[in-house]
């Protein structure tokens, strides 16, 4: 049956909204008003940047502008040039000093003399400034990839961050201060907590933070004497991530301590912050700062928590999971990937690996056999809410619920972004975990000191309950496809054996963990169990790859090679030549 061609070109890549990115709602740079030097050199702290990278006496300095950012790039390089060359000679004799004669340093008297109007440093002690622009990841992070390449020591950060840490080089934050109407904001929060008794915690977004002192100062002064002005801090795990907590509650063991504050938060934190303090904190008002008539507006995330566990609740039954490592540049990530590897792996279900940059539906689609995604990167753009994506992206905290039972799942509304978190959670269990497994040990060694014999030697998936889809209600069979009874059946019984083998007899030889094939070669096994991958791509996959639409048609002999009567498509040479006169085959017909 002959393909109908297609009328349109595929669509191989998707808009760049889809794309895993800095939260933050872009900023047309076209409308945004010139800034005058005197608003660079403040804006984008110059003068404590050179300051920073003169005290840490890097050489090679990276530039990491988000894409709003870069109209003003070069005058920024420029200044931060300028600035670098500027360097001070310093005397050993003068107290580390700079020599001065008259007024001057010793160097311009020098340079006056021999009548240049600078002294050329020597060229391997140049500072050396790089400009990154395109992210390998999200403008959020810094971007140490792109800083490696250029062998860079110390990477500037400009604009808002995720504050997720790096993993190798040290990193200079200018978050690029925004301005603020602190009139409406005042007004706005007298509005919102008219009793002055009300605790109230002052958070903004990082552009917008070096304005909370100043707040909480005039709050203060109007007689609100419970509200608690945050602080930045370098940890996404703490309890209100990235900020300082209550003195009041500093140290305290009750998770639930911040339930008793309420929260006033400048600007519209991105989606995973807003679900995360959600969970902590009583209620939130939201304070925007991209509206001319700005009213705080209550913070509702109900419906945002009921989407997320019903995409948990979908991935219960979910056979292979796909891992997306969408970062190189946060600390433990790889420490991260190996807990779900073992999370998936210990509830018998298969997982990929997947290292990407960018990310879009199109992408990830071409993978059809995975079920559902698991996103190990930053902390706050790794929440993917879109639509477009054909199966489910979920957080490592959210797969841990995912692959728990129906009787232990309880969902209490709490969300965390950082895997961070996860993992010190995760430590804390195995240790939890560890000292069960010993007192259990001590009691069962007890036991049979005593004559009693203990131990469970029927297999797992002989007792365990069915499975089945709460979307459908149909029973899955598939569920965990890597937990084999009869493999598990036949280790235990070779570990009986080789118990009672005695000794310089001959043992019983290892089961093969080795790939291995049927007749036709296709479909593979791993220790007797089918490769989930595989046996998708031979059952439901409609499309192999290249000459695939002639392989039912043709038929193989004794060696695998398929005949030429069989169908198969026969090979034709191409065209050839250059772009002005192509040759086809050996006609040397010119097109």
């Amino acid at each position: 049956m002959a393909v109908p061609a297609l009328q349109t070109a595929p669509v191989l890549s998707t808009p760049d909204t889809h794309i895993f990115e800095d939260p933050t709602p872009p900023v047309d740079a076209t409308n945004l008003p010139r800034l005058s030097d005197e608003q660079v050199a403040l804006t984008y702290e110059i003068e404590r940047t050179v300051k920073e990278i003169r005290q840490g006496r890097w050489r090679r300095i990276a530039l990491q502008f988000p894409d709003q950012m870069l109209v003003d790039a070069p005058r920024v390089y420029e200044y931060l040039a300028r600035g670098l060359r500027a360097r001070p000679r310093i005397s050993k004799g003068n107290g580390g000093l700079p020599e001065k004669q008259n007024g001057r340093s010793e160097e311009e008297d020098i340079t006056e003399k021999m009548g240049y109007s600078s002294i050329k440093q020597d060229e391997d002690s140049e500072d050396k400034l790089f400009i990154l622009a395109d992210t390998s990841y999200g403008a959020c992070c810094v971007d140490e990839v792109a800083a490696e390449h250029v062998d860079a020591d110390v990477v500037v950060h400009y604009g808002r961050s995720c504050l997720s840490p790096p993993s190798r080089l040290p990193v200079i934050y200018v978050f690029t201060e925004r301005p603020l109407d602190m009139n409406a904001v005042i007004s706005t929060f007298k509005e919102t907590y008219p009793d002055k008794e009300e605790k109230v915690i002052l958070m903004a977004d990082i552009p917008y933070s070096h304005h909370i002192p100043d707040l909480h100062a005039l709050l203060q002064q109007a007689g609100y004497q419970n509200v608690h002005a945050t602080e930045i801090l370098h940890n996404p795990s703490s309890p209100l991530p990235n900020r300082t907590i209550p003195s009041a509650i500093t140290g305290s063991e009750d998770p639930h301590a911040l339930r008793a504050y309420q929260l006033f938060h400048i600007s519209s934190p991105p989606t995973s912050l807003l679900l995360t303090l959600s969970s902590r904190v009583s209620a939130i008002h939201i304070f925007p700062t991209d509206s001319p008539t700005p009213n705080a507006l209550l913070a509702s995330t109900s419906a945002t928590l009921r989407r997320r566990y019903a995409l948990i609740t979908s991935l219960t039954t979910t056979p292979i999971f796909g891992i997306l490592i969408n970062t190189l540049s946060v600390r433990n990530y790889l420490t991260a990937l190996s807990h779900v590897q073992s999370l998936i792996a210990s509830a018998g279900k298969k997982s990929y690996t997947f290292v990407v940059g960018k990310v879009n539906a199109a992408k990830v689609a071409n993978f059809s056999e995975i079920g559902g995604w698991v996103v190990i990167g930053c902390w706050e753009s790794s929440l993917i809410e879109s639509k477009d994506f054909w199966r489910p992206i979920i957080t490592p905290f959210e797969l841990e619920m995912c692959l728990q039972g129906d009787e232990t799942r309880v969902w209490t509304g709490e969300w965390d972004g950082d895997f961070q978190a996860v993992l010190e959670c995760a430590d804390k269990r195995k240790l939890e975990a560890k000292t069960e497994i010993q007192t259990t040990t001590e009691h069962e060694e007890a036991n049979e000191h005593n004559g009693e014999r203990t131990g469970d030697y029927d297999s797992e998936d002989d007792s365990a309950p069915p499975e089945f889809d709460l979307r459908t209600g149909k029973y899955v069979s598939h569920s965990r496809p890597m937990r084999s009874g009869t493999a598990k059946k036949d280790i235990q019984l070779q570990q009986d054996q080789s118990q009672r083998q005695p000794q310089g007899g001959d043992s019983t030889p290892p089961i093969s963990s080795a790939l291995t094939t049927r007749a036709k070669g296709d479909i593979a096994q791993i220790g007797g169990v089918v490769s989930p991958g595989a046996e998708y791509l031979r059952s439901k996959r409609t499309w192999q790859g290249l000459g695939s639409d002639f392989h039912d048609a043709a038929e193989e002999d004794g060696d695998g090679n398929a005949n030429a009567n069989g169908g198969a498509a026969r090979m034709e040479e191409g065209r050839s030549g250059i772009a002005r006169g192509y040759v086809v085959g050996e006609e040397g017909k010119t097109h």
